[in-house]
C-alpha cells in the first residue's frame, strides 16, 4: 500500500513542483544574466538544494515504481513475499541512485 501512495505522491511531486522549476529555470533562461543569476543562487541555496534533491529522489522513485507495476502488469511478483521485497527494492533504489547522482553532481565521486 505505501509504495503505491508514494507511486502518486512522487507523480504529482513531479507534475507541480518539478514544473514550477522548470518553468522558472526556463523563463529565467530566457530573461538575460540577471534573472538566470538569481536562479542560480536560489537554486544553489540550501533550500533549492533540498527541492532539487527531493525531484530527483520523486523522479526514481516514480519511474522505479512504474517499472514495478509494468513487470506486475505482465502476470509476475503477485506473490506476497515478492510484492513486498519489490516494493522494499524500489524505495531502496531511489536513495540509493538519488545519492549517486547527487554524489557524483557535487563532485564527490568521479
Amino acid at each position: 500500500m505505501a509504495a503505491s501512495i508514494f507511486h502518486r505522491v512522487s507523480g504529482a511531486g513531479l507534475s507541480i513542483v518539478g514544473l514550477a522549476v522548470l518553468t522558472w529555470w526556463l523563463v529565467a533562461l530566457s530573461g538575460g544574466p540577471e534573472p538566470y543569476a538569481l536562479f542560480t543562487k536560489a537554486a544553489s541555496n540550501i533550500f533549492g538544494r533540498i527541492v532539487l534533491i527531493g525531484l530527483t529522489w520523486a523522479f526514481f522513485q516514480h519511474f522505479l515504481s512504474g517499472v514495478r507495476h509494468l513487470v506486475m502488469d505482465t502476470g509476475a511478483g503477485f506473490e506476497l513475499r515478492t510484492n513486498n521485497r519489490f516494493a522494499m527494492l524500489v524505495f531502496v533504489a531511489a536513495v540509493v541512485l538519488t545519492a549517486a547522482l547527487w554524489a557524483y553532481a557535487l563532485g564527490v565521486v568521479k
